[in-house]
């Protein structure tokens, strides 16, 4: 199992081309994009999509997957009688991945109503779902699913039904600090559920206080999680798995309009987003010295 660097360098810097260049300064030669110049990813054009091909390809930097919102939305939002709107977004979505050079689109399973419980609307999240992953075969990509705060797959349960559900057509991004920050414990509880189905990772720590700390210093067990997954012989992408840094360890922006529980959640204790940056991806590279994995 040979491991692959990623990460979200929109947290580096908003402009995409020092964004590379704090890829290329931190040894990372892969994107999880999902912002470029102050747009969401969703919402760049086709022609902003080549341009960031353009840059990417003469900065040797490839795209790992597509950091989408897609699935990031009340479960009841944007369907009418006449269709669903998100669907379209979609369509934008997977044409972008196709410029970018990838197949891996980052999901979500939707927000279910304030205080309820997610039960009630598993049908309506599975046939959602559904339709997102059948517009997906028809596109050629692969949706990968994020488990997050208030949506159907908050819970390594609810995960675990919908990787079930549709047989392996939904793949599992395993991200522990969002178990951590919704209350549950991502190890060895979440994990032990979800191992084997685990396609690509969100390096991503957090403390008791359930606030995002540098991977390996918190409640994540991120060494014993990747030692286990370098150790097995999961049926990964192309025999590799993607390890995208996701520092959240300082306000960026791009989330400067979150809730105030949200916000709690990221940290504060570097003076800049570049320094952040370099520690979650100097952490994550001390992880893997550890075990004397070293990614590729």
């Amino acid at each position: 199992m040979k491991f692959v660097l990623s990460a979200f360098s929109d947290e580096y810097n908003p402009n995409f081309e020092r964004q590379l260049e704090g890829l290329s300064e931190n040894g990372i030669f892969n994107m999880e994009i999902r912002g470029v110049d102050g747009k969401n990813i969703a919402d760049i054009s086709a022609a902003e999509a080549r341009e960031c091909r353009r840059k990417l390809d003469g900065a040797g930097i490839a795209v790992s997957s597509v950091g989408s919102p897609l699935g990031k939305v009340g479960l009841y939002d944007d369907v009418t009688d006449s269709g669903d709107a998100h669907l379209e977004r979609a369509r934008r979505v997977f044409e972008t991945a196709h410029i970018l050079g990838t197949k891996l689109i980052r999901v979500f399973s939707f927000y279910i109503p304030k205080g309820e419980n997610p039960a009630l609307h598993r049908n309506a999240v599975i046939e959602r779902m559904g339709k997102l992953l059948e517009l997906a075969d028809s596109e050629g990509v692969i949706l990968c699913h994020e488990n997050e705060s208030s949506i159907y797959g908050e819970s390594a349960e609810n995960c675990l039904d919908l990787i079930n559900t549709f047989g392996g057509r939904l793949k599992c991004i395993f991200d522990p600090a969002n178990f951590i920050c919704c209350g549950h414990e991502a190890y060895p509880r979440a994990f032990e559920l979800l191992n084997r189905h685990v396609f690509y990772m969100h390096i991503k720590d957090a403390d008791a206080n359930r606030r995002v700390v540098p991977a390996g210093t918190g409640l994540g067990h991120l060494p014993e999680i990747l030692s286990w997954l370098a150790k097995s012989d999961n049926p990964f992408y192309n025999g590799v798995c993607y390890l995208s840094v996701e520092p959240h360890l300082k306000v960026f922006p791009g989330f400067e309009k979150l809730d105030e529980r949200r916000r709690a959640e990221l940290g504060s204790a570097y003076e800049s987003n570049e320094e952040a940056f370099g520690a979650a991806c100097a952490a994550i590279k001390q992880i893997l010295a550890g075990f004397h994995a070293r990614p590729v």
